[in-house]
């Protein structure tokens, strides 16, 4: 497949121009290296996985950036830790922008030792799979929905290559990637727990129900978790608290961020099995939630994500917060719009003084349904025209 421009490209430009260092960081296989050589052609391409580059920069880190001081990109930077103390005394002697980019597999190590080493000399950016929006024109969305956004996976002919793929990139993470990121837990039960949350995809986490169900302890199921959230390969979406008298959830919604993965990890065994699936309302929300909130990312900014429930049930599956503005979205699998389909909303915007709201659903119609709470179609989200007021509100 010929190149897929991605959207990130625009902030990447404003980051190298705002800070000496910018960090890509994502999944594996979500086309960091393809996208670092497509928008930096002028720059000269390193890997820490190639022996030969590894053992050239880690020889003499100084060395290495005193011949190479400005345009210099390298790829699996998590594998060489003591790249950072040196970037940052670099940094500190030169603080011309753009000079040095760096990419990363996700970990929580990796991100540590940026937080740590060079706080405020760095602007990270996550690069995430593939989006509906990237994708338009070459793929249907209902693709993108069953195979997910790893690019490799559209490279591949039959659902049968496409299904081997994702089972060997699963078990690649679980055995190798993971390890390799410093984290020994035994992939067997990496997996089972994978698996096992694909049942409780969009729903309130509950780690004991999880305990028990693994026969381990809460603090272990936890532990996990921080390490699949740290993979990028799971989100925990956090409830929105205000300072209101009705009593809200605390527990986050849990989803597993690729939909590609969740049906790998189900089980299903092809496209139209996804038709009947008991959960295929749930993988259609982590599919939009993973592209507004995507979406929000490029063309915001400082956006915060929450979902809204009360212990009564009124619920909102997504709040996008830039600065005091919030913006609530409401997503339907169906067509047709009932008056149920919007009571979340309505109690949402009057608990939390809101004047706008949107139902997404999978008409083709957008339309005014009363009360602030406009119905948006799927199409309006696909081109990203959900956030211009938030745009302007966050410059």
């Amino acid at each position: 497949m010929e190149y897929v421009p991605r959207a990130l490209s625009r902030r990447l430009t404003e980051y190298l121009n705002t800070f000496p260092l910018v960090l890509i960081w994502g999944p594996r296989q979500c086309g960091k290296s393809t996208f670092a050589a497509h928008e930096l052609p002028h720059f000269e391409h390193y890997d820490l996985e190639r022996p030969v580059d590894f053992n050239l920069i880690s020889a003499d880190p100084e060395l290495f950036f005193s011949d190479h001081p400005v345009n210099v990109c390298i790829d699996e930077a998590q594998r060489l830790p003591e790249l950072f103390p040196v970037l940052r005394h670099l940094i500190d002697k030169n603080r011309e922008n753009g000079r040095y980019v760096l990419l990363g597999s996700s970990g929580p190590l990796l991100l540590k030792n940026v937080s740590e080493t060079l706080a405020g000399r760095i602007g990270i950016l996550e690069l995430t799979p593939f989006t509906i929006k990237e994708l338009i024109g070459r793929f249907s969305w209902q693709t993108r929905w069953w195979r997910g956004g790893l690019p490799p996976v559209y490279d591949l002919g039959t659902g049968r290559q496409q299904t081997t793929w994702l089972s060997s990139y699963i078990q690649t993470v679980l055995e190798r990637d993971l390890p390799n990121l410093g984290i020994r837990v035994p992939a067997a039960r990496l997996n089972r727990l994978w698996s096992m949350l694909t049942s409780v995809n969009g729903q309130l986490l509950n780690v004991s129900m999880l305990a028990r169900s693994l026969e381990l302890s809460n603090s272990a199921i936890t532990n996990y978790l921080d390490i699949l959230e740290g993979a990028l390969l799971i989100r925990r979406l956090l409830p929105y608290h205000a300072n209101i008298k009705k009593r809200l959830v605390k527990s986050p919604k849990l989803y597993i961020r690729d939909t590609g993965i969740l049906h790998r990890l189900a089980g299903l065994p092809d496209e139209s099995s996804l038709e009947s699936w008991v959960h295929r309302g749930q993988s259609f929300e982590v599919l939009l939630v993973e592209e507004l909130i995507a979406a929000a990312w490029t063309d915001l900014i400082g956006p915060e994500f929450y979902f809204y429930r009360t212990q009564a049930g009124a619920e909102v599956d997504l709040l996008i917060k830039v600065g005091d503005y919030i913006c609530p979205v409401e997503i339907k699998l169906g067509i047709e719009i009932r008056q149920y389909d919007t009571a979340g909303l309505r109690h949402c915007m009057q608990d939390l003084g809101i004047e706008r709201g949107f139902l997404v659903t999978r008409g083709n119609e957008t339309r005014e349904l009363g009360r602030g709470i406009v119905a948006l179609s799927f199409a309006q989200i696909i081109s990203g025209s959900l956030y211009p007021w938030a745009y302007q509100a966050s410059k």
